[in-house]
């Protein structure tokens, strides 16, 4: 299909109306760029925004955006015309047939679907143009955002080293991608959010891991013995715990990990970490680490988490769960043995120890048809 640009018309979508800026809508268009939380994931935009970077936008910015074969929408409640998000095509690259997609929305009409619904119009009305393939860059922790692009049927690409860049200097960007004759659905993820937003046997609780939980995870993580039993079994930097933290919802969302905190159900206090690391899809192939407080210990809380997480992962297509122990960490055998997992294996000089050594791992494996033995 040729390239032929868009036309700078209205475009109407679920709920939605993409139509050019207004004079009138200056007063959203400032009020919605100096939010906090549009100024955090959009850092290029001018601090603080003003009713004057506002105009500025109206007038000349999101016209050079046309004048360059992109794009550059206001999106309005079809009910009552006011503004209530944005939404954009640049980088244009008329070779290619490619180009980018951006958004935000205003603070007072999150929630509702806007920039899902945004995104898709616009989408639709850039392949309806001859474009091949729209990209969409993503911060990793700007999950929601994430969220929209899968609901809008794009799959993550990959991470653009240093593509982005703001005020506190350069950073990595996920990148999301849907291509013409990819289906409009939401893409589909290997796994899903947690039914409720976590798992519950009345004893433990599982829930996703949370930036929030840096101090906790950091402190769990310099334990001696849970130290000697990681891979590599090094102590944990600061920096590297509160990163893994900020992004934890991004690589379940990518379907690479799920991250979640172990405890107490009655109390809600974090008592150890449990992960699933999806590391063979093709196959359904997945594995199982943990670990747990010293003072929560002897209270049969791994076993409960293990035993929880396989199974929810068998619900989701998980085909067969996996998980390793030292040859002399019978603690951890047991709570495998309790889980439902059998042993099957031994596998001689699996995991890095320090200094270039190597040890050998005792493989257990649980299949959906496996019970309890505990």
């Amino acid at each position: 299909m040729p390239l032929t640009g868009l036309a700078r018309e209205p475009i109407d979508g679920d709920g939605v109306r993409l139509r050019p800026y207004r004079e009138g809508d200056v007063g959203d268009v400032a009020a919605a760029c100096a939010d906090p939380l549009t100024q955090r994931f959009l850092s290029l935009l001018p601090h603080p925004y003003t009713a004057a970077d506002a105009r500025w936008w109206i007038t000349e910015g999101s016209t050079a955006v046309w004048a360059t074969g992109g794009a550059a929408y206001a999106v309005a409640d079809p009910a009552t015309d006011r503004l209530i998000g944005a939404v954009g095509l640049d980088r244009v690259n008329r070779p290619r047939a490619s180009g980018e997609i951006g958004y935000w929305v205003a603070p007072w009409a999150r929630g509702r679907g806007v920039a899902t619904a945004a995104t898709r119009a616009l989408t639709d009305a850039a392949f309806a143009a001859g474009l091949a393939r729209v990209e969409l860059l993503t911060e990793w922790e700007n999950t929601p955002s994430q969220r929209v692009a899968l609901a809008a049927g794009y799959r993550r690409e990959g991470v653009r080293r240093s593509a982005g860049a703001g005020r506190t200097g350069r950073h990595d960007l996920i990148a999301w991608v849907r291509l013409a004759d990819a289906p409009a659905e939401p893409a589909p993820r290997l796994l899903p959010d947690l039914p409720g937003g976590r798992l519950d046997d009345g004893v433990v609780a599982l829930r996703p891991l949370r930036p929030d939980d840096a101090d906790f995870l950091f402190a769990l993580l310099s334990v001696p013995d849970v130290v000697a039993t990681s891979v590599p079994p090094v102590p944990p930097q600061r920096a590297g715990i509160e990163e893994r933290c900020r992004q934890a919802e991004a690589r379940w969302l990518a379907g690479e990990r799920a991250d979640l905190v172990i405890s107490d159900a009655a109390s809600g206090e974090p008592a150890g970490d449990i992960g699933l690391y999806y590391h063979e899809p093709p196959t359904g192939l997945a594995m199982i680490g943990y670990s747990m407080l010293p003072a929560w210990r002897g209270r049969g809380y791994p076993a409960r988490a293990a035993r929880l997480l396989t199974e929810w992962a068998f619900e989701v297509g998980v085909a067969r769960m996996t998980a390793g122990t030292l040859p002399d960490n019978l603690g951890s055998q047991r709570v495998l043995q309790k889980a439902g997992f059998r042993r099957e294996g031994y596998q001689r000089g699996r995991l890095p120890g320090v200094d270039g050594t190597r040890h050998d791992d005792v493989l257990f494996a649980r299949l959906p048809g496996d019970g309890d033995t505990g």
